[in-house]
């Protein structure tokens, strides 16, 4: 299989079902962006982080394929069999997130990101998780997205915030709160 097809020379790609779009769709920001998050949740997971968090990574990582799956399809014309998500891939999400917390301090204001280097990785992740769901908000005002895949958008970015504090408390980096200069 080659890496390179040349039929995107032009600025044009294929969706699954073969419609072709442009490259600056909606769609294709969609999935690149989730392809985006993907890549930055393997950053974080090639860190100095425990062996429990790196494989629900991995999870993770699997999830977005399915999802960049899903956002690569043309839902009219794909007759191809993906992946789905499922409501347990919400709910492993929400599990891990109150697990995590039950070690974790109250938080009593928001927390400026930072204090070491893995954390900083997961503001980021989070950040591109949201613009992700928001990107995929607005193509499903035009064309079917599944709900699970917006509701796991949001649920992730949750566990990226509350792993990044985990990874503080891990790594005995400080957390910073905010406090407004008013």
């Amino acid at each position: 299989m080659k890496v390179y097809t040349k039929t995107g020379d032009k600025g044009q790609t294929s969706l699954i079902g073969g419609t072709r779009v442009p490259k600056h769709h909606i769609r294709i920001e969609s999935y690149g962006t989730v392809d985006e998050l993907n890549s930055y949740i393997g950053l974080i997971r090639d860190q100095q982080i425990d062996d429990q968090s790196k494989k629900i990574l991995v999870e993770i990582q699997d999830r977005l394929f399915t999802i960049g799956s899903s956002l690569a399809s043309d839902p009219e014309k794909s007759k191809m069999k993906i992946p789905d998500l499922k409501e347990e891939d919400v709910i492993f999400l929400e599990t891990q997130i109150d697990r995590m917390n039950e070690t974790l301090p109250e938080m009593r204001s928001f927390i400026l990101p930072g204090g070491h280097t893995t954390v900083s990785y997961c503001h980021i992740a989070r950040c591109v998780c949201r613009r992700a769901e928001r990107l995929t908000i607005h193509l499903s005002e035009d064309s079917f997205v599944a709900e699970l895949v917006i509701k796991y958008l949001n649920r992730l970015s949750d566990y990226l915030f509350v792993l990044a504090r985990k990874l503080s408390h891990d790594l005995n980096a400080e957390e910073i709160p905010w406090k407004a200069r008013m």
